[in-house]
């Protein structure tokens, strides 16, 4: 029989094939690191973008690139995200024997994945190829980053110093890489060749990773609704829904999308978010500034995670020079109100209901448009209402008088996983609704001893019970 002939590669996929080629002969030079090395990596691969000096450089050339969102949210996500990211994983066993369950006599053995391959969106450019990168490494993998094209230049910038970090410390550079010049194809490519997909960003690079023929590890689209029941400090509540707000201009999709308020602290809610900075939306701009923010049912990304004032400029309406916030009164859900959707703007669609249940049917109602699964939150100081509210609505985190943008993906205030990466179950389409971090980019070999003890199945009257007598 004769050779087949082969089937000759593009550009791209040869470029691709090379970076992959020069990951795994980095990840195999790291594969046998001790928890300590691995431990020292992490911990240069940070510094080299946080500390003073480069932090502020990063954050800056963030904004000026991509022109989304503010430097105070750009420092602090590189400045502090990404050390509470470090800190939250450092002391993590990811070498080794990681768990040893006694009673069912296994014992847990960490194995690397190989290489992953990393979607960074345009919205977190700045810390996301950090966090991924020490999670990567943490489980001894190597990781190639394809950025956003918003975000190619800042991306490459905190690449390289990441390389040039891990040479210092005697690791190879090729453990972390980016696609060199970004384009979709190399994007593509990367998700065919890697060994798992870590995607964050749109619902469509998320639904390329998902129809990559690779492992994909995905997350869902956000559309945080927050309630504010009767119950709650109504002026910690105002603060802390502009903290998330207007953290970074509303760049993160954990941002309070929705707010909805009890009928009887309503009125007080509102008076609190205007002297919080919040700007009461007129009758008439609703529309007007809905049909800048959206072209045909999509956002207008030119139109969005920018200061206030600049939209309601771009759509003909007035605002206060100092405000911060736009509170924008919605009743209904779905595509005829388009703001109950995500917005990627400081606008927050404002509702009124009668009580807890009216609220978590509505969060429903609203998630079922858009964001199902990610992620919702309560002001309150009733166990009994916020209990009502986990159980009773289809999402992964549920935030108790936490500012909701700043503490789904972790905090110092919470034990939440430090990520940018937020898996949103199957309600979001998604493989998990965890905060997804280096344990979910790893093998784990499973030893298993006999027990000393065998089980015994039980008779059938002690197993099956009164299931018996009525199924006779």
């Amino acid at each position: 029989m004769s050779a087949q002939p082969e089937v000759e590669q593009n550009e791209e996929t040869k470029e691709i094939a090379d970076i992959i080629a020069r990951a795994r002969a980095a990840q195999a030079q790291i594969e046998n690191y001790s928890q300590e090395q691995v431990n020292q990596l992490i911990r240069a691969m940070v510094w080299s973008c946080a500390q003073p000096g480069v932090a502020e450089e990063i954050a800056q050339h963030t904004l000026d690139e991509t022109e989304l969102g503010d430097y105070n949210g750009k420092f602090l996500k590189i400045s502090t995200k990404t050390r509470a990211a470090l800190m939250d994983i450092i002391d993590d066993k990811s070498v080794g024997i990681i768990e040893e369950d006694v009673e069912r006599n296994i014992v847990k053995i960490a194995k690397p994945v190989g290489v992953i391959g990393a979607l960074s969106p345009s919205t977190n450019p700045e810390a996301t190829p950090v966090i991924k990168a020490i999670n990567a490494v943490k489980g001894r993998n190597a990781i190639v980053v394809a950025p956003h094209p918003r975000a190619k230049l800042t991306n490459k910038m905190i690449i390289d110093n990441m390389r040039a970090a891990l040479v210092k410390m005697g690791a190879p550079a090729d453990l972390v890489q980016d696609v060199g010049i970004v384009s979709l194809e190399k994007t593509n490519e990367l998700m065919k060749q890697c060994d798992l997909i870590l995607a964050t960003g749109g619902a469509a690079m998320v639904g390329a990773a998902y129809s990559s023929g690779t492992p994909a590890l995905g997350v869902g689209a956000g559309n945080a609704v927050i309630t504010v029941d009767e119950t709650a400090d109504i002026v910690d509540a105002a603060e802390k829904i502009r903290i998330s707000k207007t953290l970074d201009l509303a760049a993160s999709c954990s941002a309070d999308n929705s707010v909805i308020a009890v009928a009887s602290i309503y009125d007080d809610l509102v008076e609190k978010l205007i002297a919080e900075g919040g700007h009461l939306a007129k009758e008439g701009d609703y529309e007007k500034i809905a049909a800048v923010l959206w072209e045909d049912g999509h956002l207008n990304t030119k139109a969005v995670v920018l200061k206030p004032q600049v939209l309601c400029e771009m759509a003909g309406v007035d605002i206060p020079a100092d405000a911060k916030f736009i509170i924008m009164p919605e009743t209904g859900t779905g595509p005829d109100h388009p703001y109950s959707g995500e917005k990627l703007s400081v606008i927050m669609a404002f509702y009124k209901v009668s009580d807890i249940d009216e609220a978590i049917a509505l969060t429903n109602q609203i998630q079922d448009y858009q964001g199902k699964g990610h992620s919702c939150g309560i002001y309150s100081n009733s166990d009994d209402n916020i209990l009502k509210m986990g159980m009773g609505t289809k999402t992964s985190r549920v935030m108790v008088n936490q500012p909701q943008a700043a503490s789904n993906s972790g905090n110092l205030w919470n034990g939440m996983r430090q990520t940018f990466s937020l898996g949103c179950g199957t309600w979001g389409g998604n493989s998990t609704n965890e905060n997804i971090n280096w344990k979910h980019l790893i093998n784990v070999t499973w030893i298993s001893k006999p027990l000393d003890t065998p089980k015994v199945i039980p008779a059938d009257n002690e197993l099956f019970g009164d299931v018996i007598k009525t199924l006779a």
